[in-house]
């Protein structure tokens, strides 16, 4: 059985909208619409793959503490003298 062959000459053209539909202003306004929404979820979804950009590490370091306030506290630079922290909770009873 042989297979048919299609061939664009015997398709009909405009199958979808006729070409009056096509050339309207409405249709050219609706196109740049789609095309602007496509061009706009591009960007969104191609945004949402980067890696995520913080502005503080871009901008100048103004919001760095100039004294360490942690716990464990700092490792003193090297060739300085480790600072001796008094203890201030008295001493336990016996």
């Amino acid at each position: 059985m042989p297979v048919p062959v299609f061939l664009p000459v015997l398709s009909p053209t405009g199958i979808l909208l006729p070409d009056s539909a096509v050339a309207t202003h409405f249709f050219a306004i609706f196109s740049a619409f789609v095309g602007i929404n496509t061009v706009i979820y591009v960007v969104l979804a191609v945004a949402k793959i980067l890696p995520k950009i913080y502005l503080t590490d871009w901008l100048g370091g103004r919001n760095r503490r100039s004294v360490d306030r942690s716990i464990y506290g700092a490792d003193p630079a090297p060739g300085q003298p480790a600072e001796r922290v008094r203890d201030t909770a008295p001493p336990h009873p016996q």
